[in-house]
């Protein structure tokens, strides 16, 4: 158990570092864009939480980093951090890290999801994240939405990684082109365990309780569904990934401060 844990924290302190060298000799951020004393950064509060913000590079569905994705950090409220770390103490005894893909979101980056789902030009990532879904579908389906709970702030997508946390290998020439749905060892590499679907897979096996998804698959869902829910934190019955801890400490306030490190720079655990 020491040995996976000294694997955790070690990849953690790698984001740890990063943030260090980012925030060093910053000036303030200008109005606006400074975080509530609310927000903090989940490596303040958890360090060994790995993290795999998918936003800040081009692959995502988008194909290009999101607006207002300034560095790869999770931001999230203080309650919602220390559920998360309460979740990954008890998951680190069975073998297992947590993993963040996104945290807090600003609605610039909520509206530039809007204007990439009302280009129906541009499919460059069909192929991988929506493939069977028509793009003009997006908005019906609940696939896109003008508002997002994530830019609350108690909002996060995570998965499991199975300890020790190994880095996931380069990913092969056209696996950018393979379906989200496909079996794990075809499409796009993640060092998570499989839950079926990748993250952001835009299909109904997404769903957390889809019948087709069964054993080992299954068994993964359940674990991180349960070992959340403890700390309270709410799937959302379409996205295995989904969840939103209750009560939200701002549950009508939509916030646009952009994901950086400075944006809670000083922020206490």
């Amino acid at each position: 158990m020491r040995a996976r844990l000294a694997v955790a924290v070690a990849a953690a302190a790698t984001v740890l570092t990063t943030a260090g060298a980012a925030t060093a000799g910053a000036s303030a951020p200008p109005p606006g864009e400074k975080a509530p004393r609310a927000f903090v950064a989940l490596s303040s509060v958890d360090p060994t939480i790995l993290q795999e913000m998918r936003y800040v590079r081009p692959h995502n569905f988008v194909g290009d980093p999101v607006d207002g994705y300034r560095q790869p950090v999770c931001i999230l409220t203080r309650p919602a951090a220390q559920a998360l770390h309460r979740a990954q103490v008890r998951l680190l005894r069975q073998g297992y890290s947590l993993k963040v893909y996104d945290c807090y979101r600003p609605q610039r980056a909520v509206d530039h999801f809007v204007r990439w789902a009302e280009d129906l030009g541009d499919e460059r990532r069909k192929a991988e994240f929506y493939p069977r879904v028509d793009k003009s579908r997006l908005f019906e389906d609940g696939y896109i939405a003008k508002k997002s709970g994530h830019s609350r702030g108690s909002t996060t997508d995570v998965t499991l990684v199975r300890l020790p946390a190994l880095p996931a290998p380069r990913p092969r020439p056209g696996q950018e082109s393979v379906p989200c749905h496909a079996p794990q060892a075809e499409r796009y590499p993640d060092n998570s365990v499989d839950m079926g679907t990748g993250f952001d897979c835009f299909d109904t096996l997404s769903h957390t309780d889809d019948p087709r998804v069964q054993g080992t698959q299954r068994a993964n869902r359940d674990l991180l569904r349960s070992a959340l829910a403890a700390e309270g934190f709410v799937n959302l019955p379409e996205e295995w990934w989904h969840f939103t801890h209750k009560p939200e400490l701002f549950p009508d306030t939509y916030f646009d401060f952009p994901v950086a490190h400075r944006s809670v720079a000083g922020h206490r655990p």
